[in-house]
């Protein structure tokens, strides 16, 4: 990379800190003022900076532009498939990948388990809401207003005795999840079916995406999946950081 190149992207996380005058981008980059100058101006004409009245500088509308179009641009599926694969082989279980639309959580990406008895799901149907792990993490992270409307509008059948019964018991249960950082499904859909889940986060740490480990009682107990979380926890990290370039685990809201 050029040293002009480098200046001024240098000049680009100085600003994100808030706004600077000249002297103080020349002093972080070691240059002079006029440099300095010479370098704000050229990132003022491309839209990159903006100078304020008060002579000062700070990112300009065009790069906040240019990130959040880039963001809306990643395909989370397209990073997070190798992982998912990954995971699928290591394991040997299924494997699910899902996101929050239009008011349902819908699976987008699967990698079947290695064994004989597969689960009935289908890559761009609808998940049961109420119960499913990756549900619950994706709404989990949503502002307490809107989890509690969504809650109250949900129906909420009772797959097995373990299905989640009422608004109130699906609220408790997203405050654990968004408390702990992971979600389980232990035969609420299913009774002979047991799944963990693990949030997928953006730059921001918000959830942009779930995944999800799922076992019949016949390959593994309940507790023997429980002791896969950890690795799957790994494999969702390892998807938010590629996906977004930041440390999952200490971005975003308290959980």
């Amino acid at each position: 990379m050029s040293q002009t190149v480098d200046r001024a992207l240098s000049i680009l996380p100085l600003l994100a800190e808030g706004p600077a005058d000249l002297g103080a981008v020349a002093d972080r980059l070691g240059v002079h003022k006029s440099t300095a100058l010479r370098l704000l101006r050229t990132l003022n004409e491309h839209g990159l900076v903006y100078r304020q009245t008060d002579q000062r500088y700070r990112l300009g509308a065009r790069l906040i532009a240019l990130a959040q179009e880039a963001v809306e641009n990643l395909d989370v599926r397209e990073i997070a498939h190798a992982h998912l694969r990954e995971l699928g082989e290591a394991v040997g279980h299924t494997v699910h990948l899902a996101v929050y639309e239009d008011q349902e959580v819908l699976y987008i990406d699967k990698v079947e388990s290695r064994y004989p008895v597969r689960m009935y799901s289908r890559i761009g149907k609808p998940v049961a809401i109420t119960v499913a792990a990756v549900a619950k993490l994706l709404l989990a992270d949503l502002p307490e207003p809107e989890r509690r409307a969504v809650a109250d509008r949900l129906d909420y059948p009772l797959y097995t005795p373990r299905s989640t019964p009422n608004a109130a018991a699906f609220l408790r249960e997203l405050a654990l999840v968004r408390e702990q950082g992971w979600a389980t499904d232990l035969g609420g859909h299913e009774e002979s079916i047991n799944c963990i889940g693990a949030p997928i986060r953006g730059a921001d740490g918000r959830v942009v995406a779930a995944m999800s480990m799922s076992a019949p009682n016949v390959v593994v107990s309940a507790d023997e999946l429980l002791t896969l979380l950890p690795v799957l926890r790994r494999t969702a990290d390892a998807i938010s950081r590629e996906y977004s370039g930041t440390n999952p685990r200490t971005s975003g809201p308290a959980r």
